[in-house]
């Protein structure tokens, strides 16, 4: 099979939602439906004993949250389809951001209890800046939800996009019937049967007699009423609308009853967008380029807690990996080889042979990388867009331990490798300040920390609220500014000085008083924002 026929079977995506939307229940189901595994664990249930299969760290399955990007890969009508599963709490966005460099689209969960919410917007502001295309799947139908009409108004209002519905409920909550298919007008009829599939499909005229028959007459009429209504205000599905990111197509269901899945699922193979190309510093790269490269957008420490393994996330975006050939690391300027590259099934993982452009591999990492990283064949170049971002919150760690120093400073330093916070280290005494963009991810590190390095730490919250990178011009004039600021100025894991402010207010006043120094809103320098 030629590179061009790999690159037009695959499609990698990510799910993304405001927490207990459902975004990880979806993600197994679509596991299921694609056949990578036979029965699906209910995520929140205490009779069953079992967690998602996309959540692996044990806080995770503690707490029934994802704090972690998880990468599965399934095939499904002769497609590779690739699943980014990602965190869906505020205080994980940044993780999330990042993750949404390496794909080509999205799949939206919205509560129908709920609607939008917060971290919902900011999740999309994100797609909207890159345009990337967005399907949108409505959850949780079997409770009593917001009128379907209203909640299309709600995403076109605060989503900022355009809608098409391209399936249809048949009532909800406790009368919910089942979802009508727009695309094919086919009627899937709604059983209760969260762990195996079961299909009830109807091929029907919805103005026949026979509708009357299965959902009774009040909710036929109201679907013949819905869908004129839908014809006759929506305009006709635009797919190329929908690959440019101006269109979002939904669909309705109950992904914990398994419903509405495999209309999502089939529409997405059908409608989603193959690989695309990625900017860099000195070129945009398209998949289709015979000679491979790939960037690093997330790393994970411990990935198996028995192997104390480090693992890199590297999207391909042209050519085609290889196992065991050398390739150019760009930033360290070295050529670096991997025996042992591997796909991904949650916490499961396979040695892979080669790759494509759109797939993930992992690679076992000695500390060689850092998250942005660029892999070639020999050209000199440089991806874009995976910055780190201003933290909110910021605390010193402080070490319960004396004799566990080692461990500590090893386990930090890898944690925050991972990229859902960042170290700072503060002189004299190398005082090591965590910066995080919400609570949680303190208690995430104090229990990696415990559990797998064994060391013990406590936190210190300082009174820091906005971090900046420093540069200048002169060298000089950069010496005398961190003389002079000597306890607000931390170095960043690069050694890059950063300026710690108290307050908005503070921060303003020192970049006004202090012309010669640029105060950056990111670590990506040469494309930032000056502050």
């Amino acid at each position: 099979m030629s590179i061009q026929q790999e690159i037009a079977r695959r499609r990698t995506f990510a799910i993304i939602s405001h927490p207990d939307a459902g975004k990880t229940t979806l993600t197994e189901k679509l596991l299921l439906f694609g056949g990578a595994i036979q029965v699906a664990g209910a995520v929140k249930s205490n009779k069953i004993k079992k967690t998602a299969t996309s959540d692996f760290m044990e806080i995770e399955k503690q707490r029934g949250i994802s704090v972690a990007t998880s990468v599965m890969t399934f095939e499904y009508n002769d497609l590779k389809i690739n699943i980014l599963d990602t965190p869906g709490h505020k205080d994980f966005a940044e993780d999330t951001y990042r993750t949404l460099t390496a794909v080509d689209s999205v799949i939206l969960v919205i509560d129908c209890v709920k609607g939008v919410e917060e971290q919902t917007e900011r999740l999309m502001e994100v797609c909207r800046m890159r345009d990337t295309p967005v399907m949108i799947f409505v959850n949780k139908m079997d409770r009593e939800g917001k009128n379907p009409f209203d909640l299309l108004d709600e995403l076109e209002e605060k989503l900022n996009i355009r809608v098409r519905p391209l399936a249809w409920p048949v009532n909800m909550g406790q009368n919910f019937k089942g979802v009508y298919s727009l695309i094919d007008q086919k009627l899937n009829f709604f059983k209760v049967n969260k762990t195996r599939l079961e299909d009830d499909v109807l091929e029907i005229d919805i103005n026949t007699p026979v509708l009357d028959e299965k959902v009774g007459q009040r909710d036929a009429d109201q679907l013949r009423e819905d869908v004129e209504l839908i014809e006759g205000v929506y305009d006709a599905f635009d797919r190329e609308a929908y690959l440019n990111g101006k269109l979002a197509p939904v669909f309705f269901g109950s992904a914990v009853n398994n419903f509405g899945v495999k209309e999502l699922l089939d529409a997405f193979c059908s409608l989603s967008p193959e690989p695309v190309g990625r900017p860099t510093d000195k070129r945009p790269v398209t998949p289709d380029e015979k000679r491979f490269t790939g960037f690093v957008f997330k790393i994970h420490a411990n990935l198996d807690p028995r192997h104390r393994d480090r693992i890199a996330f590297l999207r391909i975006c042209s050519g085609k990996f290889e196992r065991g050939k050398f390739y150019h690391h760009t930033r360290l300027d070295k050529d670096v080889r991997f025996s042992s590259p591997f796909s991904f099934m949650a916490d499961a993982k396979a040695v892979m042979d080669e790759g494509f452009p759109g797939d993930v591999v992992g690679l076992y990492d000695t500390g060689n990388f850092k998250i942005g990283d660029t892999l070639t064949e020999g050209e000199d170049l440089q991806f874009q867009g995976i910055p780190s971002f201003s933290p909110e919150i910021f605390k010193e760690l402080i070490n319960l331990d004396p004799m566990k120093s080692k461990q500590l400073d090893k386990g930090i330093e890898q944690l925050t490798d991972e990229g859902v916070a960042q170290l700072f280290t503060l002189q004299p005494g190398n005082r090591k300040i965590v910066g995080t963009v919400g609570e949680l991810q303190f208690e995430v590190i104090q229990y990696r920390l415990e559990n797998e390095y064994g060391a013990k730490c406590r936190w210190v919250p300082m009174n820091y609220t906005k971090a900046t990178w420093i540069t200048a011009e002169n060298p000089v004039k950069l010496t005398e500014f961190i003389r002079l600021k000597g306890n607000q100025i931390g170095y960043d894991k690069d050694k890059n000085p950063v300026f710690l402010a108290e307050s908005d207010w503070i921060l303003r006043m020192n970049s006004q008083n202090n012309p010669d120094i640029q105060f950056h809103q990111t670590s990506e320098f040469k494309t930032s924002e000056v502050y």
